[in-house]
């Protein structure tokens, strides 16, 4: 017995390489944008570590600063010779200390906005 000889028409060949290229160019679209999202996700990982740091480095900064400012007017207050440089002494180390307040509070705000873009 003699199998009968099968032939794919031409149309239907042409079609399944169609298929397969299209199908080949999806996963590798598809491969590529996976790769290109991972790497995206990576960086936006790394900017936010690095944004993290920076604001842990800044706050410790600001205390060490803070800190100082402190002492500094301590060591001051107990050298005043009467209750009138005291009193002037505080409300100078209050106005010093609020500017130092806002300009700490200007440089996390540049922080968050250079982290949000």
């Amino acid at each position: 017995m003699q199998t009968p000889n099968f032939e794919m028409p031409t149309e239907m060949r042409d079609f399944a390489e169609k298929s397969v290229d299209q199908a080949r160019n999806a996963v590798g679209s598809l491969m590529a944008n996976a790769v290109k999202a991972t790497e995206q996700a990576q960086a936006s990982g790394q900017t936010f570590q690095s944004t993290f740091s920076a604001v842990i480095a800044k706050g410790f900064d600001h205390a060490q600063a803070n800190a100082n400012a402190t002492f500094d007017f301590a060591q001051k207050l107990v050298r005043t010779k009467d209750l009138r440089e005291a009193f002037e002494l505080q409300s100078e180390f209050v106005r010093s200390q609020f500017a130092a307040f806002q300009a700490q509070a200007k440089d996390y705000g540049t922080l968050a906005q250079n982290a949000a873009r």
